[in-house]
């Protein structure tokens, strides 16, 4: 993905670290934020391997960078390697923006506010309602608390069902809802659970390009039509989950809504202005 900005040698660095990461729409979006802002800033894709994480985050503050958004399948590994950890992402384990302050990695998990604005924008009540969050990594955990924290009583389900037991065993205690987890081969479990939601959210990465007509749900899941569908995945921005609620009647929320909001509150981590969330939303749409 082109960067599209000029580089020199007062330019700021942050970037995105993630393997794959060639389908990010965030150097789009926080480019235009510089550029509209007037900041000689510069976001640049950074595809890093599991084995390579460690080096990689020890390079960002060896190369003098601000910071840099982490996305899948990091986001439990760099919890586990910053040197400080906000009370957000200390509760849910993992993080998506690391802040270089003085020498050290600071870790923050904007992916919880980010999903929370982008479901009160849809005016989504969470209060006493029934949420089935699909997966158990970094995303799955922010989204768990977030709504459980929120006061929604929450299942969580994985095709393992023990890392969804241990997300559950991880967040229970520190939020305010109630949390389960069910093997997302259970049908009858699977079905149950959607039969009480209000709300589905999936955090996997089912769906998403090179392979955008896999779904994460069995074939022919009924979807009450009550229901509303939030899809992570954003590209392709109508997901084959989200196609067929829209069929059954369900409300649906792209994953590029929480994108923009999580990636406009780490633009005022690194940078401490306001975001411009609408020339963002423009350019990661574009």
């Amino acid at each position: 993905m082109a960067v599209s900005c000029d580089i020199r040698g007062t330019t700021r660095l942050v970037g995105v670290i993630g393997d794959p990461v060639a389908h990010s729409r965030s150097p789009a979006m926080h480019n235009a934020a510089f550029r509209a802002l007037g900041l000689d800033w510069c976001y640049v894709p950074l595809h890093v391997t599991g084995r390579n994480l460690e080096a990689a985050l020890r390079g960002l503050v060896a190369l003098e960078f601000v910071g840099a958004n982490v996305t899948i399948p990091h986001k439990e590994q760099a919890a586990a390697l910053c040197d400080s950890l906000t009370p957000a992402a200390e509760s849910v384990g993992a993080v998506n923006t690391l802040t270089v302050q003085g020498g050290c990695l600071a870790g923050d998990n904007t992916d919880v506010g980010g999903l929370l604005l982008a479901l009160a924008e849809a005016r989504v009540e969470l209060e006493g309602r029934e949420a089935l969050v699909l997966g158990a990594g970094g995303s799955a955990r922010a989204a768990a608390y977030a709504l459980a924290q929120s006061g929604a009583r929450v299942t969580v389900a994985n095709r393992t069902l023990a890392r969804a037991e241990a997300l559950v065993q991880a967040l229970q205690g520190r939020v305010r809802g109630r949390l389960t987890a069910i093997p997302l081969a259970d049908r009858a479990a699977l079905e149950a659970s959607l039969q009480q939601a209000t709300l589905l959210v999936n955090t996997t990465s089912v769906g998403m390009e090179p392979r955008p007509d896999e779904s994460p749900l069995p074939d022919d899941l009924p979807l009450p039509p009550g229901l509303t569908v939030l899809d992570l995945v954003y590209a392709p921005r109508q997901t084959r989950l989200l196609r067929e609620a829209a069929a059954r009647g369900c409300r649906t929320i792209e994953g590029l809504r929480v994108l923009v909001y999580q990636g406009a509150l780490s633009f005022e981590c690194w940078t401490g202005r306001a975001a411009p969330v609408e020339v963002m939303m423009h350019a990661a749409e574009a």
